[in-house]
């Protein structure tokens, strides 16, 4: 691996991983850097408490985080088979993301660290995404990414740890937001990317032509708004609406998208190679959007017609889990820098903006 410090020259760290951004309470204990293992990885989702809403609730979510994150911390240290003398340092997600959630997750994180007199290491939920092709496929710095999780779908240079460039992201609707906008308007249940895609999957391609955004211009800017638009035109136009159609348009509005990603990572890949010349090109995609089968075919596609390397993390890794949380935790270690109880809660916090962005008044030191 690239970085300051080779993995070799590292003791092995064994770190318990929080993340609560969002509607999945997790807890995770991961060793590495060399020889990276999962000894643990709970995750409880909350769909049951917010299906009803059609839509996260960031007050129940909160709620649902403090009600539970003891007892999925308790578990996680027992599958792992860990006592608190085998844990070296305690990583928890610090935004982006809902702030009632992360202030939950957070918290819990400094009292345990403060309790068991642990390093505490305030980790920004896109970096765990970001690095997690690191921990399952060992990768070496560079690499480009396509970021689509939640609320964010970016192009990103990966060129080090806390060190990432953005090349390109939405203009409006993030990927995630698309896909559940969609599915409410076709009246199908939450969570609504894994709706459209069982629908897709059942549907005619053919039917509905939808229109790829931006392709017409330069650069990697997306855009989906008006892809929803166009769809909701479309079924205005034939309703009521039957199964056959709600399928084939979630057919269509899938297939759209991923030509729309397949374009923009063709070009992406292209900058990448102008800007590392000689350096084998690495594609990454990360994020919940990850798991959707269609779109993985399709960058499977581009990265190998441009002679790149694909790397996507195992489905489980792609949704919001702790795993990656903990693993970004001992990647910041490798580094030097931990956390102080000082660290607050950042409901923004763009990955570009890593570095620079120091919480509370993190310091540097605790060297592993």
């Amino acid at each position: 691996m690239n970085s300051d410090i080779s993995a070799c020259d590292m003791p092995s760290l064994t770190v318990l991983g929080i993340e609560t951004s969002c509607d999945e309470t997790a807890a995770a204990i991961v060793r590495g850097p060399a020889n990276a293992e999962i000894l643990s990885n709970v995750v409880r989702s909350q769909i049951d408490e917010h299906t009803e809403f059609g839509g996260v609730v960031p007050e129940i979510a909160a709620r649902a985080h403090i009600e539970v994150l003891d007892r999925i911390v308790d578990e996680a240290m027992k599958n792992a088979g860990c006592g608190w003398d085998d844990i070296d340092a305690v990583a928890a997600t610090a935004g982006p993301g809902l702030i009632g959630g992360v202030i939950v997750g957070l918290m819990t994180a400094k009292a345990i660290a403060m309790a068991a007199g642990k390093p505490l290491v305030a980790v920004n939920h896109l970096e765990g995404h970001a690095l997690t092709a690191r921990l399952t496929d060992d990768l070496e710095f560079p690499f480009l990414l396509l970021l689509v999780s939640g609320g964010h779908s970016q192009f990103l240079l990966v060129k080090g740890v806390g060190d990432y460039e953005r090349l390109g992201t939405t203009i409006d609707d993030a990927i995630g937001e698309a896909f559940d906008k969609t599915a409410k308007l076709l009246g199908l249940p939450y969570p609504g990317g894994p709706a459209v895609e069982r629908m897709a999957a059942q549907g005619d391609v053919s039917r509905f032509k939808l229109p790829r955004p931006l392709l017409d211009r330069p650069g990697l800017d997306m855009s989906f708004a008006g892809l929803k638009t166009a769809l909701r035109t479309q079924a205005k136009k034939l309703e009521p609406i039957d199964d056959q159609t709600v399928a084939d348009l979630c057919a269509a509005f899938q297939r759209a998208v991923a030509d729309v990603l397949a374009s923009r990572t063709k070009s992406a890949l292209s900058l990448f190679e102008d800007r590392f010349p000689g350096h084998p090109p690495v594609v990454v995609v990360a994020g919940g959007v990850a798991a959707n089968k269609e779109i993985r075919s399709a960058l499977t596609s581009t990265a190998s017609e441009a002679n790149a390397r694909f790397v996507a993390p195992p489905l489980q890794l792609c949704t919001d889990n702790a795993a990656m949380i903990a693993w970004a935790g001992i990647e910041k270690m490798r580094l030097g820098p931990v956390d102080d109880m000082a660290t607050s809660p950042r409901p923004r916090w763009p990955l570009d903006q890593t570095a620079s962005g120091v919480l509370g008044s993190g310091k540097k030191g605790a060297k592993v």
